[in-house]
């Protein structure tokens, strides 16, 4: 018996409608997450069955369920669109765990909403198995993300710049809150809804915040760790509107989404970025900009006047700080430094700027410091034997150092490439690639020769330099 209890839909009108996912054709499962199906208290048997499938498709409601499409705006790109929402992802609801947790459960690609803009509400295979890897890798490497709990193919096709075959993914979210949701309120002037919002996410996620400025500081120190997290892997979100970011400080919406090879801290992959506004290396300064317009939305409900706009601004100002010392922390752990002191940050610097110069492959190269095989990611390696006697004078003990990489430095991570193959096999109904892939990625730390290939950079005619949205 799956336990709903659905607070945010028990909210007033206006802050989602109630919508029914669309039913498809001819379900199909790809993937179940059982592991986390059984840590919300789902039956997987039953959720691999006909009936499951027929729920994770859309086409049946569990009891208790009330599915609804949340409103939200948000600023895409730096522009203001005043009324977005869930276009193409219908939440069924929120599940109690058996520990009492609570996770809301949506079905992403459901069908057509009030929110679709036109769209057909659907998604494609390719984003869907994406999604899945990706979220689950960040997942099992300890940074907080949405969760994939199954995929399922429609029997439908969608149309794109093609036809391409549709999927639903099931995602899973501590909550699918945004400071886009924030803002379509504080769009409209309307400071009952923002209070109620606030009220919400505090019981919801900050049970020890006294108020809307207490709310702001625990976001804020929620989505620095969160960017360090990501920058630590290399990871380039690639679309990270207001819309895109969670107030429960987990990654949300995998996009355009990819990890660096070769290390350029400019580098784009979204085709959508022409400007570079969502680069690797600007990834802190817009989540301070974001923190920026969420603090504007909670602004009313500290005041209102001079002292809450100084109160706010030195809150997301704190945000550097915060950052740079979960950065200091990731980075100086992926050099086996547990206690790392602010001289440490010349050492890693030093590093990136090395690994900058020759592209070296940001994984293959921390990874490599354990076992000497760091160097072979040089085309400098003399450079780079220069900087090592400085780290290893650091460390001094490198089987302690060892220890420490280990836990820092993922043996793979998924590569661009590999999601591109997995993609491509899964259109011609070949999904063997995408399960080995997955049971790869779940051990990021563990080193199997079976797996190994999974940790080579891509050849020149692998490499994926664009990557795309797929709505």
């Amino acid at each position: 018996m799956i336990r709903f209890d659905n607070s945010y839909a028990r909210l007033p009108e206006g802050f989602f409608t109630r919508t029914r996912p669309t039913p498809v054709r001819d379900p199909k499962l790809v993937a179940l997450n059982r592991p986390l199906a059984e840590r919300l208290g789902f039956d997987t048997v039953w959720l691999a069955g006909p009936e499951g499938v027929a729920m994770l498709a859309g086409n049946t409601l569990p009891e208790g369920a009330e599915p609804i499409a949340q409103a939200y705006a948000g600023h895409q790109f730096g522009g203001f669109v005043p009324q977005l929402g869930d276009g193409r992802a219908v939440l069924l609801g929120e599940v109690v765990a058996p520990d009492g947790a609570r996770f809301d459960i949506q079905l992403k690609g459901a069908g057509p909403t009030p929110f679709s803009r036109r769209g057909d509400g659907r998604a494609w295979l390719g984003p869907v198995l994406r999604e899945y890897l990706v979220s689950e890798f960040m997942a099992a490497f300890g940074i907080p993300t949405t969760r994939a709990l199954a995929a399922v193919t429609t029997g439908e096709t969608v149309i794109r710049e093609t036809l391409l075959p549709g999927a639903v993914l099931t995602r899973v979210a501590a909550s699918h809150i945004r400071v886009g949701t924030f803002e379509f309120y504080a769009a409209r002037g309307d400071r009952q809804r923002l209070q109620l919002l606030a009220d919400h996410v505090i019981a919801r996620h900050y049970p020890e915040a006294s108020g809307a400025a207490d709310l702001l500081q625990r976001v804020v120190e929620r989505q620095a760790a969160t960017i360090a997290g990501w920058m630590a892997l290399g990871f380039i979100h690639g679309v990270m509107n207001t819309d895109n970011m969670s107030v429960s400080g987990e990654t949300i919406d995998y996009g355009p989404c990819a990890f660096m090879d070769g290390y350029r801290p400019d580098k784009v992959f979204s085709s959508i970025d022409a400007h570079g506004r969502y680069a690797w290396n600007e990834q802190p300064n817009i989540a301070v900009w974001n923190l920026a317009q969420f603090a504007s939305c909670l602004v009313p409900l500290m005041g209102n006047d001079d002292a809450a706009v100084a109160e706010a601004t030195r809150i997301v100002h704190s945000f550097p700080e915060l950052y740079q010392a979960e950065w200091l922390r990731r980075f100086a752990a992926k050099l086996g430094i547990a206690a790392p002191r602010p001289e440490d940050r010349a050492l890693i610097e030093r590093l990136l700027t090395l690994m900058a110069a020759d592209e070296a492959d940001f994984t293959r190269s921390f990874a490599g410091l354990a076992d000497g095989r760091a160097r072979d990611e040089f085309k400098a390696p003399e450079q780079f034997d220069a900087w090592a006697e400085g780290w290893q004078a650091r460390i001094r003990d490198l089987s302690d150092a060892a220890q420490i990489m280990a836990r820092a430095n993922p043996c793979r991570i998924p590569r661009n490439h590999r999601i591109e193959e997995v993609i491509a096999a899964g259109r011609e109904g070949d999904y063997a690639p995408f399960h080995a892939l997955d049971a790869a990625l779940r051990a990021p730390f563990e080193d199997r020769p079976e797996w190994s290939g999974y940790a080579l950079a891509p050849q020149p005619d692998e490499i994926v330099r664009r990557t795309f949205c797929g709505t």
